[in-house]
């Protein structure tokens, strides 16, 4: 496939740091030659990257979630292989090729006044390269697991699922806004708009959508319809923990009747770096609890992680931050 660069173990190699007596994720992982050989793979799992902020940069955002990939790899390839990790589950596929468009978007000059629609044309690029591998993997009976890159992935995981199963597909997306603003050119904030408008969504869950950063005509659309429901952050802040997995199970009963995509967006996380680092927000652990509670859901089509943007100074901790994601939603049943 043309803007996928397939991994192999010697792609990935360096990024190990073996040590005797114990075997590293990255040492036992497995690999594909070509996307043919998805369906004929024993994992459940294919994880893949998306390493651009192009779509953050369209919507007005700061740069940064490029780089999560590199810091999720780093931490992920390097966690203990043993009886709850099963290496033999997951498949790393490799990372969407998105340097050409990332080279295009800096060479553009900020000051000109075609600006953001000249970064939507590239979000427009990606979307292709993403909603059809995503469509590959999920026809071939797996869970796409996708990490990095800005909230404006959503439309390419929303379209390449809802073409692979043929219908359209209901979603749940933590997340601090509901990226359903208007029809303009493609950026990170209105994925969920253009998937809608295409046919690709069924039902939308938003849940812990803050108030403060909600536009009035966001609220005014979604409460005229039946097919989105959201639970405020305000709402959940004096909840007791009983009470949050409470609310987030309502949110999951409203979508999991239907296969479904989970999205999670970093900036709901309090004060994890992100495109839109927040000082409020769920917990780390807590959203933790919400990906293990997912993972048991059998009509779950995928994963995808968006808007982490490690600093100079934090990518280890975001790096660990997202292994501990990625191993709860693929977690094996205790032995």
């Amino acid at each position: 496939m043309d803007g996928l660069k397939l991994y192999n173990y010697r792609t990935i190699e360096k990024l190990v740091s073996k040590r005797e007596g114990e075997t590293r994720l990255g040492e036992k992982i497995s690999f594909i030659e070509n996307l043919e050989e998805i369906s004929k793979s024993n994992a459940k799992f294919v994880l893949f990257g998306i390493p651009e902020d192009i779509g953050i940069r369209a919507n007005h955002g700061k740069p940064g979630a490029s780089k999560a990939w590199e810091a999720c790899l780093n931490s992920f390839l390097n966690i203990q292989e043993n009886e709850f990790t099963n290496a033999e589950n997951i498949l790393l596929l490799g990372e969407i090729d998105c340097k050409t468009e990332m080279q295009k978007a800096t060479n553009i000059d900020n000051e000109d006044p075609n600006y953001y629609t000249k970064l939507g044309d590239l979000v427009e690029k990606i979307d292709e390269k993403v909603s059809f591998l995503v469509e590959k993997i999920v026809a071939a009976g797996k869970t796409p697991i996708i990490i990095g890159g800005g909230h404006n992935n959503a439309f390419g995981n929303i379209k390449g699922t809802s073409k692979a199963i043929k219908k359209p597909l209901n979603i749940l997306n933590i997340d601090a806004h509901t990226d359903l603003r208007k029809l303009e050119h493609r950026h990170s904030g209105n994925g969920f708009s253009f998937a809608q408008r295409e046919g690709f969504l069924g039902k939308y869950a938003i849940f812990g959508l803050h108030k403060n950063y909600t536009p009035q005509y966001i609220f005014d659309e979604i409460k005229s319809v039946s097919n989105i429901k959201f639970h405020l952050f305000e709402d959940l802040i004096l909840q007791t923990h009983q009470g949050k997995m409470a609310a987030f199970n309502s949110q999951l009963e409203f979508i999991n009747k239907q296969p479904f995509g989970l999205e999670l967006d970093c900036d709901a996380i309090i004060n994890f770096p992100s495109s839109a680092q927040s000082p409020s927000g769920f917990a780390l652990n807590m959203v933790r609890n919400f990906l293990q509670l997912t993972s048991e859901e059998k009509n779950c089509k995928y994963l995808h992680i968006c808007e982490a943007a490690p600093s100079s100074t934090s990518p280890v901790q975001v790096g660990k931050a997202l292994s501990f994601f990625i191993t709860d939603f693929i977690k094996e049943p205790y032995k």
